[in-house]
């Protein structure tokens, strides 16, 4: 297998090749320019690496005290090591604004150098007749000599470490960190569980033990394991924060068992297996800490979880070669970390390896994040802030991870039932930025949309949205979304799913569709919502457009403008007239340079009309009274859009092509077994998304969304129902507890809850 390496837009990525390799660079999504610089002692390292042009990334590096300066810095110094002049730096140039998704440029590595490969990016034209946004580049080495010790091991430092320490398999070491500063946990080669304890370094300087408590911390932060964001901390048993967790690419921990012990390798057969109990036991020594026949730790990468009868299983850890666990230390720590010793069982994958702890200064800048796969094979993503989190996180801290983006749950000093009112009766506005959006270009982009959406895309006209399903063979769900007409061969994607992308490309890939680019610019253009009645008067003083341009006023539903923000010299913008909350409301994207001044001039204007802040919880309240759905609630890839609600999005008699899924919904149309219902409860009591829906004591149906009306002043709830049960009046129960011992009767209703005919998006 080849090592494979990610050149984000705009950066720098250094790989060390050696004599006998075969190094591949690849335009992942097509039109992405590259640059290849050569570092090498013997000028011929790579015969056909011929600098043709300046190499443009490395000559804008500037270093820096954040994560991405400080890998510049890392960058700067391999050519000052070089002797090359970074403003005199020149490059191979790879690729360009034709060339293919998957084009590769392949090279021979005759002697030992270091490859950088850089993928230049500028700002995407939003209103142009051809947007481009920049991608990503992929770097495969294919090793002659796969076990070389010279091959790193570790991830590039994040910034540079205070100190490094190697936890050899099987042992566990101990040592102090100060107040601020950051611990990071590496799995060296993946799937290896690794201990973590810490103290209060002053009070066991006194003769105090105050260690990391998992049960006053999973009875403060309300889960399993505190993970990045607001309930992020490791508190001890008086209930005082001691870590708080920055960044975990893995995502699955335990606190539940205890390190290994003695006895439990005993108890299976195996005395006098090491343990990582003895060994923090013997590290932990030097500093007074009393031995314990079995240490309650943070089991990093230990792949615990509870099954239906409550019992507590384990298998292989999730962690992969590199991952890793950030800490930042709240007070002055005595730490102890472990590379777990346990050989018997799949704890560590059968075969224990090490761990490596990296400390750095306090004042260093790491952002917050969780790392998302898209695909198995794929490099954890981090979460983002969007362009808008500068101002939204000026206004509330309780914000929760959504797709890969940090968006506020809701605002301080208003809350959810305030931000819920503004909507409904005056004006909101809301960060959107996770939306993903997919440029969809070339000849052959209506083509691959005809094939790939239930909707009729050659009947969509300029200047017009449409809301879509995109489904499997089986008919199931991938995405809803909203396609935007730019021109002829020019579409905006914009759905849910990080992964409606790597889709697109499949399918066009499957059809033999050469002639269609599909590129991301989630990144490249950002959006808020301003839903509610006002919103036509908020942003028509706000949006100029040009001649052949609908004004803001008179923009149709499901239409969009392309203009302008405070005449024809402001900022770019695309203006459609689509929302998420039965509102009339519109949506605004910028590029993400312009999203503060736009926020602030919404913001603003929007004073008068008494605009609110609007974030998830509010959003979800107004979403179910409208009946609109949501991926992961009323659909999924096993649901088909019938079932979802969202039938209307599959008009099989006026659309006479093919499409993907197409055969079996013909099939679940005249066959249906499940509708999307409303739920109208008696009493005040709520449901939740999984309960069961029953008949006496058959389940007839499960909740998928469900909240508390505030313009209703009723308990409601979306339910997929067996059609037999599905007609409005219906009585149902939704069983709580274990489904039997507690039931909430309920009547099936139509939906939407609220303003059914949808006049007021329509107004």
């Amino acid at each position: 297998m080849p090592e494979r390496f990610r050149v984000a837009p705009g950066s720098v990525t250094a790989v060390r090749v050696f004599g006998g390799d075969r190094l591949d660079i690849i335009d992942q999504y097509g039109r992405q320019p590259a640059e290849l610089t050569v570092l090498a002692a013997d000028p011929a390292a790579i015969a056909d690496a011929v600098p043709d042009t300046a190499a443009t990334v490395l000559r804008r590096l500037t270093p820096g005290p954040d994560e991405n300066g400080y890998a510049a810095a890392r960058i700067l110094s391999l050519l000052s090591r070089h002797r090359i002049d970074q403003h005199a730096s020149v490059a191979t140039g790879l690729f360009g604004e034709h060339s293919r998704a998957g084009s590769r440029a392949g090279f021979t590595v005759d002697a030992d150098a270091v490859v950088l490969v850089a993928a230049p990016a500028s700002p995407m034209s939003l209103t142009g007749d051809d947007p481009n946004p920049p991608s990503e580049v992929r770097v495969e080495v294919h090793r002659a000599d796969p076990h070389r010790p010279e091959l790193r091991e570790l991830p590039a430092p994040l910034a540079e470490p205070l100190f490094d320490m190697r936890i050899d398999a099987a042992t566990a070491s101990s040592y102090e960190v100060q107040a601020g500063q950051f611990i990071q946990v590496i799995d060296v080669a993946g799937r290896q569980c690794s201990d973590f304890l810490a103290f209060d370094a002053r009070e066991l300087a006194d003769g105090r033990e105050f260690g990391l408590d998992a049960t006053t911390t999973r009875t403060i932060g309300g889960g399993a394991y505190p993970q990045p964001g607001l309930h992020g901390k490791f508190f001890d048993g008086r209930a005082r924060p001691l870590v708080e967790v920055v960044r975990d690419t893995v995502g699955r921990h335990d606190t539940f068992a205890l390190a290994c012990t003695a006895k439990y390798y005993a108890d299976l057969g195996y005395p006098g297996h090491i343990n990582c109990t003895d060994n923090f036991n013997a590290t932990l020594s030097r500093f007074g800490v009393t031995a314990r026949q079995g240490w309650s730790a943070l089991n990093l990468f230990y792949n615990t979880a509870f099954d239906a009868d409550h019992q507590l299983i384990s298998d292989e850890p999730w962690s992969r070669a590199g991952d890793y666990v950030l800490f930042r230390a709240c007070a002055d720590l005595v730490c102890a970390s472990s590379a777990c010793p346990d050989d018997i069982d799949a704890a560590n994958g059968w075969e224990p390896t090490d761990i490596h702890i990296r400390v750095y200064d306090s004042t260093r800048r790491f952002s917050v994040a969780v790392g998302h796969r898209l695909t198995p094979d794929s490099e954890p993503v981090l979460t983002k802030a969007t362009a808008f989190g500068g101002r939204t996180a000026a206004l509330t801290s309780n914000v929760t991870e959504y797709n890969g983006y940090w968006l506020p749950n809701s605002f301080d000093n208003h809350g959810p039932h305030q931000e819920y009112w503004a909507c409904r009766e005056r004006v909101a506005v809301m960060d959107l930025s996770a939306l993903r959006k997919f440029e969809v270009l070339g000849p052959d982009a209506e083509a691959l949309l005809q094939a790939t959406l239930t909707r009729d895309i050659r009947r969509l006209a300029r200047g017009q949205v449409v809301y879509s399903a995109m489904c499997t063979e089986t008919g199931g769900v991938l995405d809803d979304c909203t396609l935007l007409r730019l021109g002829d061969n020019n579409f905006r994607f914009i759905g849910g799913d990080p992964y409606d992308g790597i889709w697109l490309r499949t399918q066009a890939e499957r059809l033999g569709l050469d002639q269609v680019w599909i590129k991301e610019s989630t990144d490249h253009m950002h959006n808020i919502a301003v839903q509610g009645p006002s919103s036509r008067d908020l942003l028509d003083g706000l949006i100029w457009t040009p001649p052949g341009q609908p004004a803001l006023r008179d923009l149709g539903w499901f239409r969009f403008l392309i203009g302008r923000l405070d005449g024809p010299d402001g900022a770019a913008l695309v203006v459609s007239r689509t929302g998420y909350t039965g509102e009339l409301g519109y949506e605004l994207w910028v590029h993400p340079g312009d999203a503060e001044s736009l926020w602030d001039r919404v913001w603003d204007a929007g004073l008068p009309y008494g605009l609110a802040p609007l974030g998830l919880e509010a959003l979800e309240m107004l979403r179910i009274e409208s009946g609109l759905v949501a991926a992961g609630h009323e659909f999924d890839d096993q649901t088909d859009p019938f079932e979802a609600g969202i039938g209307f999005t599959v008009p099989l008699k006026s659309k006479t092509d093919d499409f993907v899924g197409r055969a079996a919904l013909v099939e679940r149309k005249a066959h249906p077994q499940r509708a999307l219902v409303g739920l109208l409860l008696d009493g005040n009591d709520t449901a939740a998304h999984g309960d069961c829906v029953h008949l006496g004591r058959t389940q007839v149906g499960v909740v998928t969304s469900a909240t508390r009306s505030p313009l209703l002043g009723a308990s409601i709830a979306l339910c997929r129902l067996a059609v037999q049960h599905s007609s409005p009046g219906t009585r149902v129960e939704i069983g709580k507890l274990d489904g039997h011992r507690k039931r909430i009767p309920a009547t099936v209703t139509t939906i939407p809850f609220y303003d059914p005919d949808k006049t007021r998006p329509r107004s």
